[in-house]
């Protein structure tokens, strides 16, 4: 009995509040095989408008037709559902995004927390990869966006930028968003940031931190700043993280 061979490409997509991004990627590799195209983000961004600008973004690619296809979503996603949403239109509240981006581009799509899927990208292919146990991958950015990975396997929708710390929500007080808002200093908000990182720590004993967003890029002005019993890295794979990471968990099978 024969098997059909794995696929080779996949295809990811990243919804944003402001773009809605996709590109091939190498399955094998990580790496994305064509340029990535961005298309604005309907506004108002209701389910429909949004899965519309999904599918005409597909249709840009000439994809195979076993090429799995995963979105990334702002959102926790539980059973495909969205329970409550922040950056998008209200209205996505209750919403089954894998069948309504599954109807709207014609073929099936997995759907999974932004943050989730960048996590898997850096075990997968980036910063974590081979580092096994627990690694933490958290995104800051607008707000702070959290992965848990055990041994390989996502636990998905952590949410730890909302735990409740010294009587505020996390990313009230540390996400990258408050530092340009308030005027922080690194130093200032390396602070505020090193509560976040080792009320974490206590909680999930990480054998690695790995810190994405926009910022990252600046990550030598905070990050040797901060004192943690994990080592704290930069992400890798920056900007691509969402996409690779979609393409990754709708290619094994994610739900």
């Amino acid at each position: 009995m024969t098997h059909p061979a794995a696929p080779a490409v996949g295809f990811g997509i990243d919804i944003g509040g402001s773009g809605i991004k996709g590109a091939p990627v190498d399955l094998a590799t990580g790496e994305l095989t064509a340029e990535r195209v961005r298309i604005p983000t309907p506004s108002p961004s209701l389910p429909r408008a949004v899965a519309e600008t999904v599918a005409e973004l597909v249709a840009r690619f000439d994809l195979p037709d076993p090429a799995p296809i995963g979105l990334t979503f702002p959102a926790p996603i539980k059973h495909g559902v969205v329970p409550f949403i922040a950056n998008l239109d209200k209205s996505w509240t209750g919403i089954d995004v894998p069948a309504l981006m599954s109807e709207a581009i014609g073929r099936e799509v997995v759907a999974v927390n932004d943050a989730d899927a960048a996590g898997v990208a850096e075990v997968a292919f980036g910063a974590a990869r081979g580092v096994p146990g627990v690694v933490l991958v958290t995104t800051l950015g607008t707000g702070i966006g959290s992965a848990l990975i055990v041994d390989g396997t996502l636990v998905p929708n952590t949410e730890l930028g909302h735990l409740e710390i010294d009587g505020h929500d996390a990313e009230d007080r540390a996400a990258s968003s408050v530092k340009e808002s308030e005027g922080l200093s690194w130093e200032d908000w390396a602070q505020r940031l090193q509560r976040f990182y080792e009320t974490v720590e206590m909680l999930f004993s990480p054998e690695l931190i790995v810190v994405g967003g926009g910022v990252s890029k600046k990550h030598e002005k905070f990050l040797p700043l901060l004192r943690t019993t994990a080592p704290v890295v930069p992400a890798a794979l920056r900007n691509t993280a969402g996409i690779v990471g979609a393409a990754h968990l709708a290619a094994h099978g994610h739900r």
